[in-house]
């Protein structure tokens, strides 16, 4: 009866879910620099009249938005799955150096190839992510025992200080400082629907091939052992998710720039909420994530209008705090 019930309450807690998500977006979409109402945002997603306030909200607000909500999701799912995978509570791309090589790689393709396409540069961001994630753990693994979860984050630390000092010499010597830090920053001001075309099917794609392997990383981030007693091929399952957390990652980084923290934070909240299986945690991050950061943007948009807080700094100052939080516990939910 309980195992019957748990997929019922799993679907009323997705449906609450989805309601704060709308009421979020109605909200980001509504406040703003512009004065706009809920009546133009109505107009604006549903009918063809165009009017100055309407382009505003369908050419600079709407793609924003969307980016938010994509950004979001991926940088949750991903952390999430680095969290199931490592069984490390203080996993995230930004904290492992996944941001951070992704940001380096943009910075090289900026330098060495100022015609890149937006294809371009997302590869660079890919091949990135794939670099700082390989040398981070890497590092760990040097020693016996190296994959504790402070250890990880130590390197994490090392490693993307690392590859963050790389992308700033770069700018610097060839000049390039001011287009890589509007990269970098951290944000999705001035998204363009072009820039969505090339990066959301990406996003979509991570999220659906990483609920298909729900099932595999639930028993992976109970024990490595088990999985393998029940004929997983732990080495593939590994390899595909890693791949996956990669897409996610340097996606994330080519819309929105470094966003530390959203991959840490979300996947907590909703373990709270849902449990430990991963069949409902992806789904449910993928909602919690595109909502919070819908919040973040809408507070850094609102917080001292007309001009922009950025939105790396509002994670951050919700991120951080948590992170501590999380040190103090010792993850002890996953031990």
């Amino acid at each position: 009866m309980l195992h019957n019930n748990k997929p019922i309450s799993f679907f009323f807690k997705c449906i609450v879910a989805l309601f704060l998500f709308i009421l979020m977006f109605s909200i980001a979409m509504v406040f703003g620099a512009a004065d706009t109402t809920f009546k133009d945002v109505w107009l604006a997603l549903l009918s063809n009249q165009t009017s100055e306030k309407i382009l505003i909200l369908q050419e600079i607000r709407l793609p924003r938005e969307v980016a938010a909500i994509v950004v979001g999701a991926a940088l949750a799912v991903s952390g999430a799955i680095m969290q199931g995978m490592t069984r490390n509570p203080l996993a995230d791309p930004g904290l492992l150096g996944l941001t951070a090589g992704a940001n380096a790689g943009l910075a090289i393709t900026i330098a060495l190839l100022p015609s890149a396409n937006y294809y371009g540069i997302m590869l660079a961001c890919f091949i990135g992510a794939a670099v700082g994630a390989l040398l981070v753990f890497g590092i760990s693994a040097v020693k016996k025992g190296g994959f504790s979860p402070f250890r990880i984050v130590l390197a994490g630390s090392a490693i993307s200080a690392f590859l963050f000092a790389i992308s700033e010499g770069i700018a610097i010597f060839f000049k390039i400082s001011k287009d890589v830090s509007m990269w970098t920053a951290g944000g999705v001001i001035g998204t363009t629907w072009g820039q969505l075309q090339i990066v959301v099917p990406f996003i979509i794609i991570g999220i659906i091939l990483s609920i298909f392997l729900s099932r595999q990383l639930t028993i992976l981030s109970l024990n490595e052992e088990v999985a393998v007693g029940l004929g997983q091929n732990t080495t593939r399952v590994k390899a595909f998710l890693f791949v996956i957390v990669i897409v996610l990652a340097g996606a994330a980084v080519a819309l929105a720039g470094n966003l530390a923290f959203v991959g840490l934070l979300v996947p907590h909240i909703v373990r709270a909420i849902v449990g430990t299986d991963y069949r409902f945690i992806l789904p449910m991050s993928t909602i919690f994530g595109g909502t919070f950061m819908l919040l973040a943007d809408t507070i850094g948009r609102t917080l001292n209008s007309p001009y922009e807080t950025p939105v790396a700094a509002i994670v951050a100052m919700i991120g951080l705090p948590f992170f501590l939080f999380i040190i103090r516990k010792g993850g002890k939910e996953f031990s």
